[in-house]
Formats: structure tokens, sequence, C-alpha cells
């Protein structure tokens, strides 16, 4: 009923308005039916008010009948069409099931991967944290061992100095 509505509609806006019925009691009418080829869907067009509609305008009925089998496969046709172009709720939930395991899956991904940089991340630097405490420990016997030599270098200094004294007060003592 409402498709026959928007083919009168549709058509009272073009040079068929002439020919076509009028919008009447739709009770005791009959309706074809065309199927698209998946079987799922059918148009319904009231084609025997159409028919009855340009026979009353004086369409010989050969011709009202060619007219509206006509307007029917057209709007079959666009119906199909449009339909094909959308889709639908089913598919869509489908759709959007796999679109949500996908990111989810996605998300998991980027989440191992950043726990494996991390780690990797972390290894590092414990390593360069080891490495530096090795350089640190190498510096300190680096820096005892040069004190430790500046220390025996002044105790021989001081050794010598003491020594020449005591050599020079034995020397002086059997003077004085």
């Amino acid at each position: 009923m409402a498709l026959c509505k928007t083919v009168l509609h549709f058509c009272s806006n073009t040079r068929f308005a002439a020919l076509l019925p009028s919008t009447r009691s739709h009770s005791s009418r009959y309706y074809s039916h065309a199927l698209n080829s998946n079987l799922k869907r059918a148009f319904l067009v009231d084609t025997l008010a159409l028919v009855r509609g340009l026979e009353a305008k004086g369409v010989p009925s050969k011709q009202a009948e060619a007219i509206t089998a006509a307007i029917t496969e057209v709007l079959n046709d666009s119906l199909e069409n449009v339909a094909n172009s959308f889709v639908s709720k089913s598919e869509m939930q489908k759709s959007e099931m796999l679109q949500e395991a996908n990111l989810s899956k996605f998300k998991t991904e980027v989440q191992s991967s950043q726990e494996h940089h991390f780690s990797l991340l972390q290894r590092e630097t414990e390593k360069l944290l080891g490495d530096i405490e090795k350089m640190r420990s190498e510096l300190r016997y680096e820096i005892d061992k040069v004190t430790a030599g500046q220390r025996l270098d002044l105790n021989l200094e001081r050794g010598t100095d003491a020594y020449g004294m005591n050599l020079l007060i034995r020397v002086l003592k059997p003077a004085i």
C-alpha cells in the first residue's frame, strides 16, 4: 500500500500524473509480487489499480498493462538497488562484532608488544647500571691505587728526609 502511494506520489510529479488512478480504498485490490533474485524481499505494486486508472483516463488496455509492467519493473529494480545499498541489521551486528574482535586482538597485540619492549628496556637499563657500577669500581680501584702510590712516595720522601736527618744528626752529634 505504501509502495503504491509512493509510486503515485512519484508519478504525480511527472507526465504520467494524468494517467494514474486517484488514491481510493485499497480493500479488495490485487497486488503483483516481484521477487528479487535472492527471494528475500517482495516488492508490492497495486497493478490492478494502476491499469484501471490508466484505462479510466482513456489508455487502451494493452498499453495500460504495458505501462504498468514497465513502471513495476523500474520500481522493483530501483527498490532492489536501494535494498542492495543497505546492510541488514544482522550483517551490521556481525560486522560490528568482527570489528570489535579485531580491535580487541589489536589491543592485545599492542599491549604484548609494549610489555615486550618494556622488558627489553628494563634489561638494557639493568645492564647499563651494571656497567656503570663496574666502571665506578674500576675507577675507585684506580683512585685508590694512585692515592696509595702518592702516599708511598710521600712516606718515602719523609723516610728519606728522616733518614737523612738521622744521618746528619749522627755525623754532627760527635762534633758537638
